[in-house]
């Protein structure tokens, strides 16, 4: 009898995702993102005390990360941005070391299968450490287009990605079979002349909305104009700037391996919990 296989919902239209991403190297990149991930992300590996051999830089847009990264790793291989909808790794079993990736898991349809993938594609004991945007990212426009929607049409249209949220992404790293997986978010509050100045910004960023179920009809001018007044009216500084919120989810686990620490078995701890605490009162 065949099984039922689930799949994964497609969110995310890969091949207009590519195609932003191309418009926005062409307008020139805003990168200030990027280059802090790419930054962050040299420190994070210069925490870490081994080598890596073999390399790859998963789907990150553009060669940043990789000219960042070059001096400390001898061999990163570039594994360009996917515009399949079947987002297939071409990587064989237990080649990589270490794999990275910048600002690219948050466009991705079904992320347990990719993260599967990358844990199928590390040695034991290889690392992934990546970084997604995810969180309240672009909370103040999603809730400025969503106000203005709803008083100048009656209802509201995905305007904003839907991202994942920390205690998701933790969840995700356990369930591809990694582990010792750890989690963080690095908010980051960006300061605006007006909406327009952001929304040029996402363009340059290729980060403008990519959603399968995307309104296709333009912005009506009357709600454009309603959603610019409402973000100045919640979200701007005594100055008159606003703030746009970005939350980079940072996401590291291992492929497992023997020699990594275990979580004790439920009930072998040799003291309990009582006498820690009874034992702690005794010297206060």
């Amino acid at each position: 009898m065949a099984q039922n296989q689930t799949t994964a919902p497609t969110l995310f239209d890969r091949a207009l995702l590519a195609q932003r991403q191309r418009r926005a190297a062409a307008l020139g990149p805003a990168g200030f993102l990027l280059d802090r991930v790419a930054g962050d992300m040299d420190e994070r590996l210069a925490a870490v005390t081994r080598d890596f051999v073999d390399s790859a830089d998963i789907w990150t847009p553009g060669e940043g990360l990789q000219t960042r990264l070059r001096s400390r790793l001898p061999s990163i291989r570039r594994v360009a941005p996917s515009d399949s909808m079947q987002e297939v790794l071409q990587l064989a079993p237990e080649s990589l070391d270490l794999a990275v990736s910048a600002l690219a898991f948050q466009f991705v349809n079904d992320l347990p299968g990719l993260l599967t993938q990358i844990r199928r594609a590390l040695r034991p004991d290889g690392l992934l450490l990546a970084a997604m945007i995810g969180g309240d990212t672009l909370t103040e426009l999603r809730q400025s287009f969503a106000a203005a929607e709803a008083e100048c049409e009656g209802g509201i249209s995905p305007r904003v990605v839907p991202f994942a949220d920390l205690r998701d992404v933790g969840s995700l790293l356990q369930r591809a079979g990694l582990a010792l997986p750890v989690t963080d978010v690095d908010r980051i509050l960006v300061r605006y002349d007006n909406v327009f100045a952001l929304m040029q910004d996402l363009r340059r960023m290729g980060a403008t909305n990519v959603l399968v179920e995307r309104r296709r009809a333009p912005t009506r001018r009357a709600t454009l104009l309603k959603m610019t007044q409402i973000y100045g009216e919640r979200f701007s500084d005594s100055d008159g700037r606003i703030r746009a919120t970005f939350d980079v989810i940072w996401l590291s686990a291992w492929a497992p391996h023997e020699s990594q620490q275990k979580p004790l078995r439920p009930g072998s701890a040799k003291a309990s919990l009582e006498t820690a605490v009874k034992g702690a009162k005794n010297k206060s």
